[in-house]
């Protein structure tokens, strides 16, 4: 519980530096801040249900919240901080000090390693299920369909009028944006995929609760009473 409490803070603080470093709506529009609050409403959600013994978050909730949290750090590590990588904002990166710089950390290292230690310590196994995977494309479709919609609606020019460079129509245009995103929900497929395997095959850990068993009270044979 406090762990949890603690990565969600940790969410929190980033995310008000962020808005008061920033503008709001800009601030908004990221895939990253979408994020976080993700993990800042599931975790905090989670640690104030095990303050009161209440059953977890839903299995599909806390699952989709790892994932992208994974997503976020994977995708900042290797491509938006790689210098080798075509996307990278390396230059824009190193400009941040001070309080931005912290709030760069927590978003994209802090929570991310924070929901995964969560998952491997805290989480019971064995909860997450194929299907899983295809409902959590929902959120990227969600993400990608805002994010063209409103670099449609700003004008040319516009400072940040698309959040990432991979999604930059003004750049690539429409057929290299819809292939890239093509891609990346096959590979966010693949990961939920993975994530859903690891959570079958991980050790138990001593901290995790066990996953319920499913109440089987109905009797197999065939009679009146059951």
């Amino acid at each position: 519980m406090v762990f949890r409490a603690l990565i969600c803070a940790a969410a929190v603080v980033g995310l008000v530096i962020e808005c008061a470093y920033g503008s709001v709506p800009v601030v908004l529009s990221y895939f990253t801040i979408w994020t976080n609050i993700l993990v800042a409403v599931v975790l905090g959600l989670s640690a104030a249900r095990a303050w009161r013994r209440l059953p977890d978050v839903a299995p599909l909730y806390r699952g989709g919240m790892l994932l992208f949290a994974l997503i976020t750090g994977l995708v900042f590590h290797l491509v938006l901080a790689n210098p080798s990588s075509p996307f990278n904002v390396v230059a824009d990166l190193d400009r941040l000090t001070g309080a931005k710089a912290v709030a760069g950390r927590l978003l994209h290292t802090v929570t991310p390693a924070g929901a995964l230690l969560d998952f491997l310590l805290l989480t019971a196994r064995r909860t997450l299920r194929p299907r899983h995977a295809a409902q959590w494309l929902a959120y990227p479709l969600a993400y990608v369909t805002f994010a063209l919609i409103r670099g449609a609606l700003l004008a040319p020019g516009t400072a940040r009028r698309y959040t990432y460079p991979f999604i930059d129509v003004a750049q690539y245009g429409y057929a290299r944006v819809a292939l890239n995103a093509v891609v990346l929900g096959a590979a966010f497929y693949a990961l939920g995929l993975a994530l859903v395997a690891a959570d079958r095959f991980r050790p138990a850990s001593h901290l995790a609760p066990r996953p319920p068993r499913e109440n089987r009270i109905s009797s197999p044979a065939r009679g009146p009473l059951k």
